[in-house]
């Protein structure tokens, strides 16, 4: 006797929902509640979360990249490397090849900095990609060889000196105070993300409908729509609930001329620029896998090399795009690192592409190549940061913290292989 599914397995088939991005959310839940209760209450803070944001950012932006390096059969270890070498030219940039050609606090001076920067990465993840995919050699050679390159090059710029400060909006990539857009405007964003939602399921359920595809139930379509709202609130409420700290406010004060009340002046944070530099990159990369036709390319690369290059796909320079993009993807992450810091060191990005590469795992994308999703990636990159958030707060050494990386590393890709097994 054939026992019919339960309501809940019913309802998560019917409405379309990815039962590994389900087990994430879980998991993610158990690790800030886990940690939430072992550090006496200091996690699940508006001030440690909106932190966590800030950190996950450059790493979700990489990973974002590496998932179509990944769905292409290739690797890429130079990221870190790449981040650190590239943030450090464009430190140098900034505090002494500008200066000389336009002057000191010039207005274009981030402009300028970040403009090198991103069109460098672009032209060090070209090369990495050419030798990748015309000269046939591996990409964890290639990409283990840059790890190295990139990383002696970043210490030979300045022989290992520390280039600090940075340019004051240069530094507004890197959150704080000053990068972040007031409480204000993050409803506004917040408003607007719901708006878009609410669109895009629509448009989504209409396109179904045109091609006679079959619908989610308008119960599923109402539910999802409602979660996604009240995630958006909620995130909003707690990136407004974490307030400047006492030094900013009483700067701004004098610097408005505004008198401080005897309890002091809340001013919130509201959503850090770097957050929102990587929600823009997640929805831009999730609409070029999904929606491009190099996205597509990317995919049927990754699911048979050989049945891609018959139907006529340029393969070669597919791959070396992917590269590029990595590249520049590398590089804006570089500026939001140094950007935070205020200052760009030989050692920043160090291991990063480990973090980078355990999120995209994590986040579903197959190490065999044709799979994986934007979102997971991103998801996967703040699993990974809640780690090494939770174990700074639990005092943790950082040896130990590496152990746990590569230990959570090792086990999403058993658990990739065992899953892609079962299906």
């Amino acid at each position: 006797m054939v026992q019919s599914a339960s309501p809940t397995v019913r309802f998560l088939k019917a409405a379309e929902l990815d039962s590994r991005m389900l087990g994430m959310i879980g998991a993610l839940a158990m690790i800030w509640v886990g940690f939430h209760l072992l550090s006496g209450g200091l996690f699940l803070t508006p001030r440690n979360l909106w932190n966590l944001s800030v950190q996950s950012a450059s790493v979700a932006i990489m990973a974002t990249g590496m998932v179509l390096v990944i769905v292409t059969r290739n690797i890429d270890l130079s990221i870190g490397s790449m981040l650190g070498f590239i943030g450090m030219v464009m430190g140098a940039v900034q505090t002494d090849l500008v200066p000389k050609l336009l002057g000191f606090e010039h207005s274009a001076t981030w402009a300028v900095a970040l403009a090198i920067g991103l069109g460098l990465g672009i032209v060090l993840g070209g090369f990495q990609g050419l030798v990748v995919a015309y000269l046939g050699v591996p990409s964890f050679i290639v990409t283990l060889g840059g790890l190295l390159v990139w990383r002696g090059a970043a210490w030979w710029i300045t022989s290992g000196q520390t280039i600090a400060p940075l340019d004051a909006r240069f530094r507004l990539m890197g959150g704080g105070p000053e990068g972040s857009i007031g409480a204000g405007w993050s409803w506004a964003v917040g408003a607007l993300a719901c708006f878009a939602v609410i669109l895009l399921m629509a448009g989504g359920r209409v396109r179904r409908r045109k091609f006679r595809f079959p619908l989610r139930p308008l119960a599923a379509e109402i539910f999802l729509g409602a979660a996604a709202c009240t995630f958006i609130v909620a995130a909003i409420a707690v990136a407004n609930a974490y307030p400047w700290p006492i030094g900013s406010v009483r700067r701004f004060a004098e610097a408005n001329g505004i008198s401080l009340p005897p309890g002091g002046l809340f001013i919130a944070h509201g959503i850090a620029i770097p957050v929102l530099i990587a929600i823009g990159v997640g929805v831009v990369m999730t609409f070029v896998a999904t929606r491009n036709r190099f996205g597509r390319y990317v995919y049927a690369i990754g699911g048979n090399p050989e049945a891609a290059a018959l139907a006529g796909i340029n393969t070669r320079w597919v791959i070396v795009k992917v590269f590029m993009l990595m590249g520049f993807l590398a590089a804006l992450s570089g500026a939001i690192s140094i950007a935070r810091l205020n200052a760009a060191t030989n050692s920043e990005g160090t291991l990063a592409e480990l973090l980078v590469i355990a999120a995209a795992v994590i986040g579903g994308t197959s190490l065999a190549g044709g799979a994986g999703t934007i979102a997971g990636a991103m998801l996967g990159a703040v699993l990974m940061q809640s780690l090494q958030s939770g174990m700074v707060l639990l005092g943790v050494d950082t040896p130990l913290q590496s152990i746990v990386v590569g230990a959570v590393l090792v086990a999403a890709a058993w658990l990739d292989g065992t899953y892609r097994r079962r299906v």
